[in-house]
């Protein structure tokens, strides 16, 4: 698990692209303190999985379902990423909780100045788009974010000085994708809603009944 507070950017050092799969290699720092092989660590929002390591960067594999819901397919040579180790359970939530399974990606449709912040607008899919509320969460490209509007097309996020300057979200530009993942609560919720409901086995009492019955 973990909460959408980027630890660090990193940087690709390597992209090594098969058909269905891949293995990228991230420059790094504080990210590797106190990681080892089998570790968590979410690259733009994706849970992988450390394979291997050493004092500057470390390699993960993508599978091809990764591949096709996420943008690291897309990864070049020094791009930059945001890292976030695996939540520690002492640790402070200062995000939301946030899975590091991508629902799928949006478009980055405008940004634009006001004050010391910057409104993010990206457009998205319906699919995911009905499970983002205003003032719910998003994440964004493995950043914790607070949606300030939604609509049928878009959605907006107000970025602060801080969340600009510490992530990748402010380099992008209009046509850019980014990866999403929707509020974890949301879902289950939508799950539980639309499960047909079950009929209790063996039992004659309806309102019908009750209503025939005088009741």
């Amino acid at each position: 698990m973990f909460t959408g507070i980027i630890e660090e950017r990193g940087n690709v050092k390597k992209v090594i692209s098969g058909a269905e799969w891949g293995q990228i290699v991230i420059g790094a720092s504080t990210v590797l303190e106190g990681s080892r092989i089998g570790d968590s660590i979410a690259v733009n929002g994706v849970c992988l999985t450390v394979t291997s390591m050493n004092d500057s960067s470390f390699t993960a594999d993508v599978m091809a379902e990764t591949m096709r819901r996420t943008n690291l397919g897309r990864l070049k040579l020094g791009d930059g990423v945001n890292l976030e180790r695996a939540m520690s359970a002492d640790g402070r939530f200062g995000g939301h909780i946030v899975s590091g399974h991508i629902d799928g990606t949006g478009v980055v449709a405008d940004m634009k100045r006001e004050g010391n912040a910057v409104w993010v607008t990206v457009e998205a899919p319906k699919e995911i788009l009905r499970l983002i509320i205003e003032k719910g969460s998003i994440t964004i490209d493995g950043i914790s974010l607070t949606v300030a509007a939604v609509d049928g097309r878009s959605f907006q996020v107000s970025v602060i000085p801080h969340t600009g300057e510490e992530t990748t979200l402010l380099s992008k530009k209009a046509g850019d994708m980014v990866n999403l993942e929707n509020d974890v609560v949301g879902k289950y919720i939508e799950k539980l809603m639309n499960e047909p409901k079950k009929e209790t086995s063996g039992s004659s009492l309806t309102l019908e009944f009750l209503k025939e019955n005088g009741f």
